[in-house]
This record gives C-alpha cells, structure tokens and sequence, in this order.
C-alpha cells in the first residue's frame, strides 16, 4: 500500500482516538492495510541494493511521503499523537529499508512476516482493484479525517 494511505490511516485514528493506545492501533494497521490487495511501485533498485541506480526508487518514496504528510498538515491540526501515530503507521516499511542497509536478525524476521502479510501480492487480482483498494481506504481515512 502507498504509504500516504497509512499516514492519512493513522492520522485519522490519531484525530479521533485521543489516547496513548492509537500508537499502537496506528502500528499495527499498518500490517493490517497491507493484507488488503494493493497496487505498489517499483522499487527495484532498494530491493536490490543497487544504491547508485536507486535516486528514483528514493525519490518516489519521498514523494509519496511528502504527500500523505502534506494533506495531514493541512487537514488537521496535529498535536504530538498525531505525529507520532504518522511515524508509525508508517514503521512497517520503514523497518524494512533498515534491514536492507543494516540487516540482522530481529528485522530479517519482521521482513520475513511482512511479506507473508502481502499474501494476495501474487494472485491474480486486477490492477484497478487494487487501486480502487488503495482510494478507498485513503477516502475513509480522509473522510475520518475532517
């Protein structure tokens, strides 16, 4: 899933659950809109390693980061659970190019139920489903949101 829909997820839980426990909602939706099938870029190059092709890999990751945060700010007035619930919404990806720079064994784990979590990845689902997926948990977010 892009990771505006789980920014714009854990903002909307943030900015209706004023309580300590979002943080750990926010956290594990993340594995939970994941299990939802889903259309994602490439990211060929940061799968791979391949660290000086990887400029657009970075820069399609920045993007989608810089949108989802974007629409927050302006569409809610965010307070420090807000933030907090945003980073880690986000986390579960997060933890995954840490491994792929740094990996051990506590996040080769993680990667390994991460994957298992984007069963549907490979079925044969059509690639508007999987965006309509995307626009739909990005409306209800939204729409929590306001």
């Amino acid at each position: 899933m892009v990771l505006a829909c789980h920014l714009l997820y854990g903002a909307a839980l943030a900015s209706k659950i004023n309580h300590p426990l979002v943080l750990v909602l926010a956290f594990l939706g993340h594995y939970f809109l994941d299990l939802f099938p889903h259309q994602e870029y490439s990211v060929e190059n940061i799968n791979q390693r391949r660290w000086r092709k990887s400029f657009f890999d970075f820069l399609k990751i920045g993007i989608d980061l810089l949108a989802g945060v974007l629409l927050v700010f302006i569409f809610i007035e965010g307070n420090l659970l807000v933030y907090s619930s945003l980073f880690l919404a986000v986390l579960g990806d997060g933890l995954i190019l840490i491994n792929l720079i740094f990996p051990n064994k506590f996040l080769a784990i993680h990667d390994s139920f991460h994957q298992k979590i984007h069963f549907l990845k490979d079925k044969k689902i059509s690639p508007l489903l999987r965006i309509l997926t995307q626009i739909l948990v990005g409306f209800f977010a939204f729409y929590f949101l306001a």
